[in-house]
């Protein structure tokens, strides 16, 4: 007989198996075998909130293993994730196995390495049962909220809308965002900019007007800019001061969850689902070639950044022999963790540093590798030397206007040879500057007066969103992908290329909840609760009572709602379009289905005139001289095809532009995204450039 090891995953079944080798059965629940019904609220309002749990429909096979394998071994280890739904499900499992819960059967792994798992199988524990109860009371929560206040919405609104806690204060960041930017008003300014040459040097440099007469200024409108420009006619202009330093940058530090959804949808424009899908196969373990299935990453639900003492001397041995010993700090690099985390696992980082991205290329999808070398030159990098920058600022005097000059040069690279950290306002290439000195006499290449407007504050970017709900205390690392694919899947808010937009539906919901829903939409209350939930888990509050709070308020509140919105109905408005329905003439407006969005009459039902969404696309069909028009595939991805399908079947992955072919005159198209070329796809044609860095 030998014991038996149950785990979510067959990938994390497979990796842990080869591990343990024989005397263990390693097999997988295929995620939560028990929840509460879907069929209704499952939950004993008069009973302490006593949840009814049930077997999930579509599980009955894998339960009737599990009982079976369970009755012919002689251990059963639970072995699901480290985290509150980890420890949910082992508790489920346990139960319904019928499992001492005081017996030590519980192990956990931060990583599913060799030495991780057999670490984890000789320190096993009870159940958490604190771990479990937090984990039951935000399911509960959302379960009251989503049960009670959906409903409201269906006959307040329209039939099938759904609220949450966190996804509803997350709509409300969103619709805010968007206010604000209505509401800005631009304010115009203008700068004085001029090109020079220096003495030593053909290179043209920049720098812009900052201060005149010794006092710095701010030029409202043209009129004033154009007495500056004609103030300096003539003028001679002469390098007063030349300010040198050199600053150290020091590395970012390795991923936490929130850190890794953001830096992936920047540089990889991964989406935070997309991330944490990639994410957990890396973590459960992949076949790679010459090792065999290992898991490639630590956990990647955390908030901490420690790191254990043998990564950061796997890392420094990489880095000295790689790159030599200038590339390593005096000593290895800790990180401060911020005090409301949690720090239940070490940062995400390779689980095997000596496991390069080129190493494991082969073995991994696309996703999963641009994933990892992201994960893992970030971790390398934060344990390398700073980088030293040389940055110099000249002053350049022209008839009292000083105008000012700056960039840098790097004198070390550092960390910077390895990996730098993206931000959500990337500032462009910094410029290297000529070799000035005081009292030189610069050549003016032009000045010039240039208009601008204060911008109002950008829409949040999945990225800058999580951003947003982690420095709020809004949800924790499980919950902030889960949270945008739910609110853009229900359609309360969109993406228009990167950034995300409220839809009508959402701002109208928004409005709705802030008139009288004002703590379930409120940021602060709701990371108040999620500090309650953190205290539960900490065994310092009792899950009940924290129900208790929450609901008693939220059930009179509900009450109050309800009569004041007695015999009301609020209307969302369609987002009108400027396609003329050719059959009555009224504008259409966009409606969607379960296929996504479409283009319909206002008219219905005297009209019924619906048509597709069409985006035209730059260039045309190199085939026939159609439009190029922009289309999604069944899976969701983005390709290019003539507007004349089907009689012309042209379709392109490749991104079509304005250019056209010197060769031929056709579209060129972009593959590669923007660090890759231009090529055209006339047959027999073969034109292609490399696009500048």
């Amino acid at each position: 007989m030998s014991d038996l090891v149950i785990v979510e995953s067959p990938a994390k079944a497979k990796t842990i198996q080869k591990y343990l080798g024989s005397g263990y059965e390693v097999i997988a629940s295929m995620g939560h075998v028990r929840d509460l019904p879907k069929s209704k609220m499952g939950v004993d309002k008069d009973n302490d909130f006593k949840p009814q749990y049930t077997d999930m429909k579509g599980k009955e096979d894998v339960i009737k293993e599990l009982k079976k394998r369970a009755k012919k071994c002689d251990k059963v280890y639970l072995a699901t994730d480290p985290d509150r739904e980890g420890e949910a499900i082992s508790w489920h499992i346990a139960q319904m196995l019928k499992l001492d819960m005081n017996e030590d059967n519980r192990v956990a792994f931060n990583e599913i390495t060799k030495t991780g798992v057999k670490n984890g199988m000789s320190h096993p524990h009870k159940i958490d049962v604190d771990l479990v109860n937090a984990q039951q009371a935000r399911r509960i929560l959302d379960r009251l909220v989503g049960y009670e206040l959906s409903p409201f919405l269906w006959k307040k609104v329209k039939r099938g809308l759904s609220a949450g806690r966190v996804q509803s204060v997350a709509v409300r960041l969103v619709v805010d965002r968007e206010n604000e930017i209505r509401a800005f008003v631009p304010k115009e300014y203008w700068s004085v900019d001029a090109k020079f040459m220096a003495p030593s040097s053909r290179k043209v440099f920049d720098a812009s007007l900052i201060a005149v007469d010794g006092e710095k200024l701010e030029i409202p409108n043209q009129a004033e800019a154009d007495n500056l420009l004609a103030r300096l006619e003539n003028a001679e202009y002469t390098v007063k001061t030349v300010k040198k330093r050199v600053t150290k940058k020091q590395p970012a530090p390795p991923f936490i969850t929130s850190t890794l959804q953001q830096e992936a949808s920047r540089k990889l424009s991964f989406s935070a689902k997309r991330t944490m899908k990639a994410a957990q196969e890396l973590y459960e373990g992949v076949d790679v070639q010459g090792v065999g299935a290992v898991g490639l990453i630590t956990y990647m639900r955390t908030d901490s950044l420690r790191i254990s003492d043998e990564a950061k001397k796997a890392a420094a041995d990489y880095i000295g022999t790689v790159y030599g010993s200038d590339y390593l700090p005096p000593e290895p690099r800790s990180f401060k963790t911020k005090s409301n985390a949690q720090d239940a696992h070490e940062a995400i980082r390779p689980s095997t540093p000596e496991l390069t991205p080129e190493r494991v290329k082969s073995s991994l999808s696309s996703d999963q590798y641009k994933l990892y070398k992201l994960i893992w030159e970030r971790f390398i990098a934060s344990q390398m030397a700073n980088a030293l920058l040389d940055t110099v600022s000249a002053d350049i005097e022209a008839n009292g206007c000083t105008f000012r000059a700056s960039g840098y040069s790097v004198k070390f690279d550092g960390f910077m040879a390895l990996y730098v950290e993206s931000t959500d306002s990337e500032d462009g290439t910094k410029k290297m500057l000529p070799e000035l000195k005081a009292g030189d006499k610069l050549k003016l290449k032009s000045v010039s007066g240039n208009q601008h407007f204060t911008q109002p504050p950008p829409r949040y970017t999945e990225a800058s969103l999580i951003k947003a709900l982690e420095e709020n205390g809004i949800g924790r690392p499980s919950t902030y992908a889960p949270t945008i694919t739910t609110i853009t899947s229900r359609r309360y808010v969109e993406h228009e290329g990167k950034a995300l937009k409220p839809t009508n539906l959402g701002e109208v919901i928004t409005e709705l909840m802030k008139d009288h829903f004002k703590k379930i939409v409120d940021a602060k209350f709701t990371a108040e609760m999620e500090n309650n939930l953190d205290e539960v888990e900490h065994g310092e509050k009792n899950w009940v009572s924290t129900l208790h709070e929450f609901y008693d308020d939220f059930s009179k509140t509900l009450k109050k709602a309800e009569e004041a919105m007695d015999g009301k109905r609020v209307k969302v408005p369609d987002e009108e379009t400027d396609v003329v329905c050719e059959l009555c003439g009224r504008n259409m407006v966009i409606k969607y289905s379960k296929f996504g969005k479409f283009l319909a009459c206002p008219g219905f039902p005297e009209c019924k005139n619906t048509k597709k969404i069409v985006t035209e696309a730059d260039g045309s069909c190199p085939r026939c001289g159609k439009k190029m028009l922009l289309k999604k595939s069944k899976k969701g991805r983005s390709f290019y095809g003539c507007e004349g399908f089907p009689e012309c079947s042209f379709m392109t992955w490749n991104v079509p532009t304005k250019e056209v072919c010197p060769q031929c005159g056709k579209t060129l198209f972009m593959k590669g995204g923007k660090s890759g070329k231009l090529v055209c796809e006339t047959e027999g044609c073969g034109y292609e450039r490399e696009l500048k860095k």
